[in-house]
């Protein structure tokens, strides 16, 4: 590939640097001489060397313009087994023999995703042991699973967005053979793997680009992470290749069947066309860029040959991303995850309004009945939070473009004890919420755990070094300091240490809980809806090509989506306080009733606090 080390098929590697602001720089294979590279185009280094192969390690030296040598990392290393700081490991990308050669992907509005980090996902923290429990969730229902960034990071434990080295799997994870051992087996069982990339920063530990290559960054243009990735600057081409190329890397090397791309709305990007749509048509396209990442013999390749899908987190609500062709079918990406669809259910469940919930206090079940029915509840009305307006229509959009979620990493991980929803939502309302995110045409997700009410708490924590480390715990505990019940000390004394090991280790899943009440019980629930939306609603997603329609009754929902075969898919959702009697309309064949009652001789149907009702008619 035109970044990092190429394993030659006539044998040796092929080292090649970017770093236009070096005088000279060297290659060092570890316990073996230094060999000079040579000037190659404008900006990059380059040798060949006949003795490297798979495992041979090696360093750059590179000798800057004050004077200074560096010896760092390969930035496109595939592999740095002793951490970010270290050596860079040379990987042959033909080694692994894949299993599942016929993969051919999955249509995307079959989705049932599963978020997960491979560190906590089991007591071992590895992609072995997280293969192992494939079998139980393809059993619960899920098809794609999304797992949590996995560039190499400083240090043995990290959420994964800290990330310095894109191409590198984290070696706190197994080998690459090992993750690609891990998809090999999802494919194996029809489920689709997709991986959560960053591409809106680097971490603040172990990126040595800022000392050498201040290329990639554009200084005028400030994200939360500092400067911003030079996406639209001078020498810009470069750096969108490098990422571009990583794109096609994850998708065609490991054969991941697409990504999430981390916080669009932070890329700083005027170019037309900007970088999401350049690596949308790149992953559609499947690597027709010249120098792309080549498959082995016998692999497929990107979005020619199979099903790729492009996932975004965006806050700004920008529908042209999500756009259809004539057919249905993406224009740029697949689908967005949907954080109107979480506030308004976290709102309505818990009862908060602070921050960003603020926007969806006033009216939650109105913005709930929007954001299921249409995509966005905010498109293009002022934003209170923002102090702006935020979105635009979205209902010509069809829900398979809408990822929906009562949780997520963010929304456990940004509380300041990891507290997931059970501990503290109205448990009248949970049935309810699940059937809403479970049971209607958007794709639902969810997070690890979420689907046995897992007790475990999902912390932020990190592995830093002691004065970033500190930097971090007391940033973390500050956070906080606006909320009343951190006023004291003491308080926020209790707080976790993001780096402390105790932290990670407690938010790691406890399998055993699933066999427990009440887990068990939650498992019950969320594996019934999953297998009446495989039997009855995912046969009709495929053919939806725009939203549906809703109305708000007093404190209950009423959704309606027209199906592709003439019939209508509605729901009807309470989440008052009080019984309630409401005309229910056409009912059909009932798919799912929980709390809901008919009334005698009556067109109406009585709902208990937290009722919920499915049903399809004409």
């Amino acid at each position: 590939m035109p970044f990092g080390a190429e394993v030659l098929a006539q044998g040796g590697t092929r080292f090649r640097l970017w770093a236009p602001s070096v005088v000279s720089a060297e290659l060092q294979l570890i316990e073996a001489r230094l060999y000079p590279m040579d000037a190659a185009e404008p900006g990059w280094h380059e040798v060949t060397v006949p003795e490297a192969g798979a495992g041979s390690r090696y360093q750059f030296l590179l000798h800057l313009e004050d004077g200074t040598t560096w010896s760092v990392p390969d930035p496109a290393s595939r592999s740095n087994p002793d951490g970010v700081h270290a050596a860079s490991s040379v990987v042959d990308p033909r080694a692994y023999a894949w299993r599942e050669t016929q993969w051919r992907g999955r249509t995307w509005a079959d989705a049932v995703v599963y978020e997960l980090h491979v560190g906590t996902f089991t007591p071992e923290g590895t992609f072995s042991a997280a293969a192992a429990c494939l079998p139980e969730l393809t059993a619960l229902g899920v098809s794609a699973l999304q797992l949590m960034p996995l560039a190499a990071f400083p240090g043995s434990r990290n959420w994964g967005y800290d990330g310095v080295l894109p191409f590198a799997p984290a070696a706190c994870y197994g080998t690459p053979d090992e993750l690609k051992a891990f998809i090999d087996g999802a494919h194996a069982l029809g489920v689709m793997v997709l991986l959560d990339v960053v591409y809106n920063h680097f971490g603040p530990d172990g990126n040595y680009l800022h000392v050498y290559c201040p290329q990639f960054f554009n200084p005028a243009q400030r994200t939360p992470w500092g400067a911003a990735i030079n996406f639209d600057g001078p020498s810009s081409r470069t750096v969108r290749d490098f990422f571009v190329h990583n794109a096609l890397y994850w998708t065609e090397e490991y054969r991941f069947d697409g990504l999430r791309l981390d916080a669009v709305h932070a890329f700083r990007d005027s170019s037309r066309p900007d970088i999401v749509c350049e690596l949308a048509q790149a992953l559609r396209e499947g690597g027709g860029r010249p120098g792309r990442v080549r498959p082995g013999e016998g692999r497929p390749g990107g979005g020619r040959d199979r099903q790729v899908h492009l996932v975004l987190e965006n806050n700004r609500n920008d529908a042209h991303y999500l756009a259809r062709d004539a057919r249905g079918r993406p224009l740029h990406a697949t689908a967005q995850w949907d954080d109107d669809v979480h506030h308004a259910l976290h709102v309505l469940l818990s009862g908060e309004g602070d921050g960003y919930y603020a926007d969806y206090a006033p009216d939650p079940l109105a913005r709930l009945g929007r954001a299921l029915a249409e995509g966005f509840a905010y498109q293009g009305e002022h934003s209170s939070f923002r102090g702006k307006s935020r979105g635009a229509p979205s209902s010509q959009l069809p829900p398979d473009a809408f990822v929906g979620f009562v949780q997520n990493h963010d929304m456990i991980g940004n509380r300041a004890f990891g507290g997931r929803i059970d501990s503290f939502a109205d448990a009248r309302f949970l049935a309810a919420a699940y059937t809403c995110l479970l049971l209607t045409p958007l794709i639902p997700m969810l997070f690890m755990g979420e689907e046995f009410a897992a007790s475990t708490p999902f912390l932020y924590f990190c592995d830093f070094g002691p004065e970033l480390a500190a930097a971090v715990s007391a940033g973390r505990r500050r956070e906080f300091q606006r909320f009343a019940a951190f006023t004291d000390e003491a308080a926020i004394a209790r707080i976790p240490d993001p780096n402390a090991p105790a932290t990670f280790e407690a938010s790691k899943l406890r399998w055993a809980e699933r066999s427990q009440s009440p887990h068990r019980e939650r498992l019950a629930l969320v594996r019934e809806l999953l297998a009446l939306r495989h039997q009855r609603l995912a046969p009709h997603l495929s053919g939806l090509r725009h939203g549906g329609r809703y109305r708000i009754e007093s404190t209950v929902l009423h959704v309606a989506w027209d199906l592709p075969d003439g019939s209508v898919w509605r729901l009807l959702a309470h989440f008052g306080q009080q019984a309630v009697e409401t005309a229910q309309g056409p009912v059909g064949d009932v798919i799912f009733s929980a709390g809901a009652h008919d009334v005698p001789r009556s067109p109406c149907v009585r709902l208990d606090p937290g009722a919920v009702r499915v049903a399809q008619g004409r």
